[in-house]
């Protein structure tokens, strides 16, 4: 299970994380995975009951999870201007925030994943993955280069962590 773990953190991290840290995040969330109360004893400063929605190990993955790899937000206009703080002022974006304020929910989506499909052409550009269960926010992706994306849900499938292509999702939501 560690070895899935870091190959998928080390993948929706898309190198924003250091190798130390996508094994540290790995190694706590295998132990979290394999015996619960004992993680929780050794750590008494989790902020972790039954009552949530998820696992104690997918808990930990999405908890240490940075906001540079793991965005959450509650409209599609705070997401974009996250994921464009994420990348820096070197790293030019056509589409602005507030060019999404009046668009509908799959058009704006659909417009910040043409932009993200633009970056990174050489690893099949970005694709924005729904990750885990929402347990504040209305949205929470991660940004995985398209070449990874089968592997990215593959991994999430054998892990039990909710994972689906954000676009894809949203349409079939959408349409029933």
């Amino acid at each position: 299970m560690k070895q899935q773990l870091v190959e998928l953190i080390g993948k929706i991290s898309s190198g924003c994380l250091a190798e130390e840290a996508i094994l540290r995040i790995a190694d706590e969330a295998s132990q979290a995975y394999a015996d619960p109360q004992a993680f929780l004893a050794a750590n008494a400063d989790i902020n972790y009951d039954d009552s949530f929605p998820i696992s104690l190990g997918e808990w930990v993955v999405v908890g240490s999870l940075p906001d540079t790899v793991l965005f959450q937000a509650d409209t599609y206009t705070d997401l974009l201007a996250q994921i464009i703080d994420s990348f820096g002022p070197g790293v030019a974006f056509n589409l602005k925030p507030k060019q999404l304020a009046k668009a509908q929910a799959l058009t704006a989506l659909n417009r910040i994943q043409v932009q993200m499909s633009a970056l990174s052409q050489d690893r099949g550009g970005y694709t924005l993955v729904n990750f885990s269960r929402l347990l504040d926010d209305e949205l929470q992706v991660v940004l995985v280069f398209g070449e990874d994306v089968p592997r990215v849900l593959e991994l999430c499938a054998g892990l039990q962590i909710d994972a689906a292509v954000a676009l894809e999702a949203l349409k079939i939501a959408v349409h029933q």
